[in-house]
C-alpha cells in the first residue's frame, strides 16, 4: 500500500515538473513584450474605468492611444480627464495637441411634478428599466422620465441627483465628466453628452415624446408638439416621428433666445449665461 502512494506521488510530482518546464519555456517562446510608454500613458489616465470613452477600461484606452496615428489619436477622448489629460499623453506619443470643446450631460425631458403630473401609482420594483418594461411611467408619458433615480446610482462622479420639487434628475455641470454612464444606463435614452457651449449658454429640446401633439400635451404640458416654429427659425432643425431636434451645431447666440420664446410649450430649453465658464 506504501509502495503504490510512494509510486502515485512520484508519478504526479513529476508530471508536475515537466508541466512547469514546458509552461516556462512556452511562456518565453511566446511572451509579449509591452511598450513602456503603455503604462506611462495608463499611470496619466484617471482610473475611472468608467467605459465613457468607448474601451474596456484606462489600460484599453492606453492600448488605444499608443497603436493610433495622429489622425485616429485627434478622434479620441478620456472624457473624465478630458482636455488635459489628452495633451499629456500627446506629448507621450509626440503628437500635436488637438483642442476639443468641453462637454455635458444634458436631460432631454421636461417632465417634471408640475408639467406632467402622476395619473396613476407605481408599486412595482424602485428602478426605470423594470418599470419601463411595464409601466407607461407616473405620467402616462412612455418616453419621459420615470423619476426612479437609476442614473443617479449610476452616475460614479455623483454629479446627478433627483430635485426633490420637480421629481426629474437634475445633472451638476462642476462634477459631470462626460463620461456617459447615465446615457447607457436610461432605458429612455433620455440623457445626451452635449458641448457645454459658450458661457455654458445651450439651446435644445428637453422632450423625447413621440407621440402626436394633442396626447403628447395631456402626458405633459411642456411636450413638444413639432408644431414647426424652430424649423422656420432655423433650417439646421429637423422635424421627425412628431418631435423636433436641435443639433449642438446651431448658433446659440444668433438662434438661441429667439427659439425659446417661440416655442409655445416651452419645450426648448436656453440655459442662462455663465460668464465664469
Amino acid at each position: 500500500m506504501n509502495d503504490i502512494i510512494f509510486i502515485s506521488m512520484v508519478v504526479l510530482g513529476g508530471i508536475a515538473l515537466v508541466s512547469a518546464v514546458i509552461l516556462f519555456f512556452a511562456a518565453k517562446k511566446f511572451a509579449v513584450s509591452e511598450d513602456a510608454r503603455i503604462l506611462e500613458i495608463d499611470n496619466i489616465l484617471p482610473q475611472a474605468n468608467c467605459g465613457g470613452c468607448g474601451r474596456a477600461g484606462c489600460h484599453d484606452f492606453a492600448n488605444a492611444c499608443l497603436n493610433s496615428s495622429e489622425e485616429e489619436f485627434a478622434r479620441l477622448l478620456c472624457p473624465v480627464g478630458g482636455q488635459p489629460v489628452m495633451n499629456k499623453i500627446a506629448a507621450v506619443l509626440g503628437y500635436s495637441v488637438v483642442e476639443r470643446e468641453p462637454t455635458v450631460s444634458v436631460l432631454r425631458c421636461n417632465g417634471t411634478c408640475e408639467n406632467a403630473p402622476a395619473k396613476v401609482a407605481y408599486d412595482g420594483v424602485s428602478g426605470c428599466r423594470i418599470a419601463d418594461r411595464i409601466s407607461c411611467g407616473l405620467s402616462g408619458c412612455p418616453n419621459g422620465c420615470l423619476r426612479l433615480g437609476d442614473c443617479v446610482k449610476a452616475c460614479p462622479f455623483d454629479a446627478l441627483h433627483i430635485d426633490e420639487i420637480t421629481g426629474i434628475p437634475v445633472v451638476d455641470e462642476d462634477k459631470c465628466t462626460s463620461c456617459g454612464v447615465c446615457v447607457k444606463i436610461c432605458p429612455r435614452q433620455l440623457f445626451e453628452i452635449r458641448p457645454k457651449g459658450k458661457n455654458g449658454q445651450r439651446v435644445y429640446v428637453a422632450c423625447k415624446n413621440t407621440q402626436k401633439g394633442a396626447q403628447a400635451r395631456k402626458n405633459c404640458k411642456a411636450a413638444c408638439i413639432a408644431c414647426g416654429k424652430c424649423a422656420k427659425i432655423c433650417p439646421e432643425i429637423s422635424i421627425e416621428n412628431n418631435l423636433s431636434y436641435i443639433p449642438a451645431s446651431v448658433d446659440v447666440a444668433a438662434h438661441g433666445e429667439e427659439l425659446a420664446k417661440a416655442c409655445p410649450t416651452g419645450a426648448i430649453i436656453l440655459t442662462p449665461e455663465n460668464k465664469n465658464v
